[in-house]
């Protein structure tokens, strides 16, 4: 087994929020889910423990969402794996265990930090979209992305442990801002993310400074896009923690999604959240 090298910025003692979290050791959370199962929050110091994040985010993608993805060369089989990998933090939320074992990682997201992103040559969300006005905001800005949770753990709990070891790590290493891209099924042709997309663009689209460019934009204007929706969950819980559309979708034929570049600062948490994530 080969350690990965160490992470660009230090791991955080992962803080307890309020009520919902209670201190285990440093660096790992152990978290009460509504339906009182424990989960345990860690940041992956291993190659295998990235192994298994990857292991989900191919049975969440390609199995369960149908992506065609492109792995490199040599790759094990049943691994969702890209070139920015190595360069990213790897947040795991695992099950609970039995007899002293780690569970199962039933949650994920993987972090971009500044410095990696210099390393690795830029974000994934470029290939996507110029970012170009994001420029200023760069050097406290993470990239957060291949976010997914296993579907019999889809109650909240898993993504709100997550949100709050996320929180924790930007306030710790004086980072502001999180960037990425929220997929939007195009399993009925893009008419829900063309309609999604009409609806945001007049609530919570950002502002002209931040607004940013698809590099292969979903094709709106052809598709039914007056549709009453309703917001996938994930991208709800952003938008109620503050984010931002930072411009129209871009389309992932691969993926079969339609991509929402969001944004969002941490000086931009309501209250509320900012007390249940941080405890101030």
């Amino acid at each position: 087994m080969r350690d990965l090298p160490l992470p660009t910025l230090p791991i955080a003692e992962i803080r307890a929020p309020r009520r919902s979290l209670h201190r285990s050791e440093p660096g790992r959370v152990v978290a009460e889910a509504p339906a009182r199962a424990r989960l345990e929050v860690v940041w992956a110091r291993h190659e295998d423990e990235v192994r298994e994040a990857q292991r989900l985010r191919y049975q969440v993608f390609a199995e369960e969402m149908g992506a065609r993805l492109s792995v490199p060369k040599g790759s094990p089989a049943g691994h969702d794996i890209d070139v920015f990998d190595p360069y990213c933090e790897h947040l795991l939320v695992r099950a609970a265990g039995r007899d002293g074992e780690p569970g199962p990682v039933i949650g994920t997201y993987r972090v971009l930090t500044p410095e990696a992103a210099r390393r690795v040559g830029g974000l994934y969300s470029e290939t996507e979209f110029d970012l170009t006005r994001l420029r200023p905001l760069r050097s406290r800005m993470v990239e957060l992305g291949r976010s997914c949770v296993h579907p019999e753990h889809r109650s909240g709990g898993a993504i709100l442990a997550l949100w709050g070891a996320l929180a924790e790590f930007m306030v710790r290493n004086r980072l502001d801002t999180m960037v990425g891209c929220a997929s939007v099924s195009m399993r009925d042709g893009g008419h829900y993310a063309a309609s999604l997309w009409e609806q945001l663009r007049h609530t919570h689209l950002a502002p002209i400074e931040y607004q940013v460019q698809p590099r292969l934009p979903l094709p709106v204007e052809e598709l039914q896009h007056d549709l009453t929706v309703e917001a996938p969950a994930l991208i709800k819980g952003y938008l109620r923690c503050g984010a931002k559309i930072l411009g129209a979708p871009a389309w992932d034929p691969d993926f079969n999604t339609a991509d929402l570049p969001m944004l969002m600062r941490i000086d931009d948490l309501p209250a509320k959240y900012r007390r249940h994530f941080l405890g101030a």
